[in-house]
């Protein structure tokens, strides 16, 4: 690929694709089409330098029109949240099938060189995450089948999706399982923001008010890994541009913490301790979910390396700058 072509970037208005975007234009790419369902001004980053295209992918029509001239994609478009949207709108994140189908149609149809897709953690097997102390997971516990309902049953058909287009038709697809990305210009409030945003959200409406309160969805004791969005453009592009991950390859932070030692340090950013009430009737997910690196450091010599502490530095301050934005006047009164 040369930085000349046309890459197109679908979800650019989301929160990895509006990173995504940024980061491709700031290496020197000239041509990058974002693309987006939601108008504009809902965009999470709008970079001036790319052709924004507002356009639904679940229309095949609008696939098309979005891959036309291209020569690499990015699908990251779905429609998709943290836990609490994933396990009440099953519906909606199956739906995203239609995207996903109808844009490697197109991407075959209009010679596109390189398919990349963002698949997800939630497809590997319920049984193997049972327990806290989760043994990291490897890319083979995807199978025997039993993933994540919804959400994960719709990336798992999507990755094998993408193995057979590239065995049936020859479109050079690759295929990253996402670990819970993080990050500043992402979403925080409103019920699709995942535990690291929530949980800074939290601490500073505790901070705040002076209500030193704070609710964890579940006992605290679920185990997770969080991958800083750095680290995240990083390895998406590596495993997009690479001729030896063929197969679907894990992309996730292997520093396991608890969701209590999430807000523990989320607490000490903040400079406060809270009364914890937890929730046990809350979506929480899996009881453990971890990334085995052991492939992406075989394929890649490299991992997602960005420690948890230092990544939730700055999405901490981001969010604390957002908050006091839109809520500043009312949260001091």
């Amino acid at each position: 690929m040369s930085k000349s072509d046309l890459v197109i970037v679908a979800g650019g208005g989301g929160f990895i694709g509006g990173h995504l975007v940024g980061d491709l234009l700031q290496q020197g790419y000239t041509k990058v089409r974002s693309v987006d369902i939601k108008p504009f001004n809902e965009w999470y980053q709008v970079h001036d330098a790319a052709e924004n295209l507002q356009l639904d992918l679940k229309d095949k029509a609008n696939c098309y029109t979005a891959c036309d001239g291209a020569g690499e994609v990015y699908q990251l478009a779905a429609d998709m949240g943290g836990m609490g949207f994933i396990e009440n709108n099953k519906a909606l994140c199956m739906l995203s099938v239609l995207i996903n189908t109808h844009m490697i149609q197109a991407a075959q149809d209009c010679g596109i060189k390189r398919f990349f897709y963002s698949s997800s953690a939630c497809v590997y097997n319920a049984d193997k995450q049972r327990d806290e102390n989760v043994t990291p997971l490897k890319e083979e516990d995807a199978y025997p089948a039993l993933a994540e309902d919804g959400y994960g049953w719709e990336k798992l058909f999507s990755e094998r999706m993408c193995r057979h287009f590239r065995e049936d038709f020859g479109l050079e697809t690759r295929v990253a399982r996402y670990h819970n990305v993080y990050g500043p210009e992402g979403t925080w409030e409103g019920g699709r923001e995942k535990a690291p945003a929530a949980i800074c959200r939290k601490v500073i409406i505790a901070k705040t008010t002076g209500k030193h309160d704070i609710e964890i969805w579940g006992d605290g004791k679920q185990t997770r890994s969080f991958m800083y969005i750095d680290d995240c453009l990083k390895g998406t592009q590596m495993i997009a541009h690479s001729d030896n991950v063929l197969e679907p390859i894990n992309l996730g932070s292997d520093e396991l913490v608890t969701i209590n030692q999430l807000v523990d340090i989320v607490e000490d950013i903040a400079g406060i301790k809270l009364n914890r009430k937890y929730n046990l009737d809350a979506p929480k997910g899996v009881n453990g979910r971890n990334s085995d690196n052991d492939k992406i450091k075989e394929y890649l010599n490299w991992a997602p390396s960005i420690r948890l502490r230092d990544g939730m530095e700055k999405t901490y301050e981001w969010i604390l700058e957002e908050y006091m934005a839109k809520y500043g006047a009312k949260a001091s009164a």
